[in-house]
């Protein structure tokens, strides 16, 4: 697994693109690092970037950033909604892929010393990279912000990890920096139809993990109640891994409950949501909507769309593009500005640079593609494509059966089978292009030089190794395509009557897509100079033919016998 890591430096500024494009630039000066967003915001006075890379060449990414920004960005002339205390105020590193927390803080660790000696300016480490407790929280390391941030390098609790700890004229303007190490954050705003930064903040001390302070009588004017050392009582909000506090944007017109949470699986968004819809609520406000800064991960979208699916008790078996567009008018996310999945989705972005798929083609330019004079695609993903199209035609019939009028008790156990008959689909999916990148490994190794005897010898095990992996593929259509009737099967039971047909025809796909599978394996099995493998594969092969024909005509027996009733 190649090893990534995710940076999302925050620098203050939000209104000169001109800066801002030009510290984001310094990003793509590192080869093999993708700048995945850019995200200014104008009365916060501060820019969210995103990029991802190699840990190496994400480290050497940022530094140049902060460099950039620190020669760009005049902390004495700057102001905004947001805490901050430095030209670059955060930045972060995440891991992504193939990489430890534990590393990904040590690669922070090396960030912050070279940031400190080479370009004079105080780092703090926080989250994972912390040196000590107290630095954890990013609150507590930006206490003060840059107003205080002259007092606070004096104290000696408070000497930075690295770099100079003696006011200058030179930290006066590019302030201090947080370093650290953290897993995915979601900086997550929430749009509300009042102009009352009071109401905002009341709001988010109901759900943020700090909560209020206790008061005696009003909760805003009363008394503070104090424990026996004299520090305030607390009284804890909803969510843990929740930090919130409530702003006017000017630039909209409205408040809003700015949140940054840090933990999605004990504070997911969507719950994190309605829990402030049910406290705006309780004070007379409305939630217009919401918006997410930066890139989010694919699962949070996922998340709340099953979420809001359940509450209106519908199937949570549909695709993933059907699912995203629930979630972002459930969640309002486009209430302020559009909402490109392409755009704020990490996964997505990290999809661009990958070639063109055949599942994303036109069905006509899938046709023409399979028709043209070349072998691929061919047999192998035509198979793979017509036995999705099968688990697909069960999925339907799961889903029709979800909701129809009368079978309201039964939604759940349709939407079972529909989530297990996009399981297949999308996995079948996958194959469609597997097995044509299948069969260019095998092109490719032919290509390979064969002059000395040890490139003949190398040419033959990648030949072997190809040829295996080519036969490997299609038998996994088979079995995927085998598991998948059952739901045609479960469909031609107790589906919806008139839909009983789309079910046998689902079953019929996936008995095609098996036998078409089958005759893949077979010639690419014929080719193994191991032939025992070649055997075994084949035995397998041949008992999964077995099982889909005979599964077949139990669904048509199944169908035909509905039908008649």
């Amino acid at each position: 697994m190649k090893r990534l890591i995710e940076c999302v430096p925050n620098i203050s500024e939000g209104r000169d693109m001109d800066k801002i494009n030009e510290i984001a630039r310094q990003v793509e000066t590192v080869e093999g690092v993708k700048l995945l967003d850019v995200d200014p915001g104008k009365a916060t006075n501060r820019t969210v970037i995103t990029f991802v890379g190699e840990p190496e060449k994400v480290v050497e990414a940022a530094f140049r950033l902060i460099r950039k920004a620190k020669e760009l960005i005049d902390m004495r002339q700057h102001s905004g909604e947001h805490p901050r205390f430095g030209a670059t105020d955060v930045c972060p590193l995440v891991p992504v892929s193939g990489i430890s927390m534990e590393e990904t803080a040590e690669y922070a660790r090396r960030l912050g010393k070279r940031v400190g000696e080479e370009l004079g300016i105080p780092v703090y480490l926080y989250e994972e990279a912390a040196s000590e407790p107290k630095r954890r929280n990013l609150a507590n390391v930006r206490a003060g912000e840059y107003e205080g941030l002259k007092q606070k390098l004096s104290d000696p609790q408070w000497k930075p990890d690295y770099g100079p700890s003696e006011w200058n004229e030179e930290i006066a303007g590019s302030g201090a920096i947080a370093i650290g190490a953290r897993d995915f954050l979601v900086a997550y705003n929430i749009n509300l139809n009042t102009t009352s930064t009071r109401r905002a903040n009341a709001i988010a001390f109901d759900i943020r993990e700090a909560g209020r302070v206790k008061r005696k009588g009003h909760p805003l004017t009363g008394e503070i109640v104090r424990d026996t050392d004299g520090n305030p009582v607390r009284i804890p909000g909803k969510f843990k891994g929740v930090k919130g506090i409530g702003w006017y944007i000017e630039e909209y017109g409205i408040a809003q409950v700015s949140y940054n949470i840090t933990d999605i699986s004990k504070a997911p968004v969507h719950l994190v949501f309605d829990e402030t819809v049910k406290a705006a609520d309780k004070r007379g406000v409305r939630v217009t909507g919401s918006e997410i800064i930066g890139l989010v991960p694919k699962k949070v979208i996922m998340d709340a769309a099953d979420y809001f699916l359940r509450k209106q008790q519908r199937s949570l078996g549909i695709s993933e593009k059907e699912k995203i567009k629930i979630a972002v008018k459930s969640l309002g996310l486009d209430d302020l500005k559009p909402f490109d999945p392409r755009e704020k989705i990490i996964e997505y972005r990290l999809q661009e640079d990958e070639p063109a798929k055949l599942v994303d083609m036109t069905l006509t330019d899938f046709a023409d593609a399979t028709a043209y004079e070349s072998p691929a695609p061919g047999g192998g993903s035509v198979s793979a494509y017509i036995a999705a199209l099968g688990a697909a035609l069960g999925t339907m019939v799961a889903n029709l059966s979800s909701h129809k009028r009368g079978w309201d008790e039964r939604w759940e156990f349709f939407s079972g089978w529909a989530v297990k008959g996009e399981h297949y689909k999308q996995r079948l999916m996958e194959l469609v292009d597997e097995d044509t990148r299948a069969f260019n490994r095998i092109l490719a190794a032919f290509r390979m030089p064969k002059k000395t005897p040890e490139e003949k010898e190398q040419r033959a095990q990648a030949i072997e190794e190809a040829t295996l992996y080519a036969t490997q593929i299609p038998l996994k259509v088979m079995e995927t395509a085998v598991a998948a009737m059952e739901v045609p099967e479960a469909m031609a039971v107790h589906g919806l009557p008139a839909s009983v047909s789309d079910a046998a025809v689902g079953a019929m796909a996936l008995r095609t897509g098996v036998q078409g599978a089958y005759y893949n394996v077979m010639i690419n099995a014929k080719d193994l100079k191991d032939r025992q493998k070649a055997s075994d594969i084949l035995t397998k092969a041949q008992a999964l033919l077995r099982q889909a024909v005979e599964k077949e005509q139990e669904i048509l027996a199944k169908v035909d016998k509905a039908m008649k009733n």
